[in-house]
């Protein structure tokens, strides 16, 4: 068992939520305390994620300013539309891994975390999509 085996767990089990929103939209149709319950969990963990980033002293300024510039909007998005924060964090998600990858320390990771990185942005960027959908459905029938 590798040092990232923990890891790697709590990222499939973190995505959990996520496709529990999705599979309770699937079932019982769209409405906005699904959305709603989404989108927060996702403010959340795309917080957590970039939080990680953040490493004062083991990354370049760059890096770091990168790391809190993408954190930086969620006070904005209390203000914007339901589809204008899923888009921009359906976006967060895959910048997210973009500076991950530029980090130094990318290269001491194993390769299966390299890989549920992959997965799980994927998964969470086709996640946004279909919710932004499901909102605009619902924005529809209203």
């Amino acid at each position: 068992m590798h040092p990232f085996s923990n890891h790697i767990q709590l990222g499939y089990y973190g995505v959990l939520p996520f496709l529990a929103c999705i599979f309770a939209t699937l079932i019982f149709g769209t409405s906005e305390a699904l959305l709603q319950a989404f989108t927060f969990y996702s403010l959340g963990i795309s917080a957590f994620c970039a939080g990680i980033l953040w490493r004062p002293g083991d990354q370049s300024k760059t890096h770091a300013i990168m790391a809190v510039l993408l954190v930086m909007p969620f006070p904005l998005l209390a203000f914007a539309n339901t589809v204008t924060v899923l888009s921009y964090l359906a976006i967060c998600y895959p910048l997210i891994l973009v500076f991950e990858r530029g980090m130094p320390a990318w290269q001491n990771y194993h390769k299966d975390y390299h890989k549920m990185r992959f997965i799980l942005t994927s998964v969470l960027f086709v996640s946004h999509l279909f919710m932004i959908a499901q909102q605009y459905e619902l924005s529809r029938s209203i």
